[in-house]
């Protein structure tokens, strides 16, 4: 079975403010139920959540590194979708294509759609 690092912003560097209807508490739950999906699914995943500096986020995804080996990485939508994340998304992607040649990657649009995200990969 394939080793699946998963990687998102943790809920306490995301500027809400943009996001009326969401918060910190609400956020984490849906995460929190994302990642439940994924372990009764039984897929053998490592969560890594990161804030906004691409220096601290490197060391971070750096520091799970030695639970793989990872054959896939998902990135989630936080990471991807806004401008000011781009550098953040790039050193990501570098790290892990450094690391681990021949990960594979996919991409979620939300907590909820992880799996389906992995699941077009497994």
């Amino acid at each position: 079975m394939t080793k699946i690092l998963t990687i998102g912003l943790h809920p306490s560097a995301i500027d809400f403010s943009d996001h009326p209807h969401l918060d910190e508490a609400t956020l984490a739950a849906r995460i929190e139920q994302g990642q439940a999906a994924l372990r009764a699914a039984g897929l053998d995943t490592v969560s890594c959540l990161i804030g906004t500096d691409p220096d601290a986020a490197e060391r971070a995804v750096r520091d799970r590194l030695p639970e793989g080996p990872f054959g896939l990485a998902m990135i989630g939508a936080g990471v991807r979708t806004l401008p000011e994340h781009t550098v953040l998304f790039e050193r990501l992607v570098n790290v892990l294509a450094e690391a681990a040649p021949g990960i594979r990657f996919c991409f979620n649009t939300s907590p909820e759609t992880t799996i389906d995200a992995i699941r077009r990969w497994m």
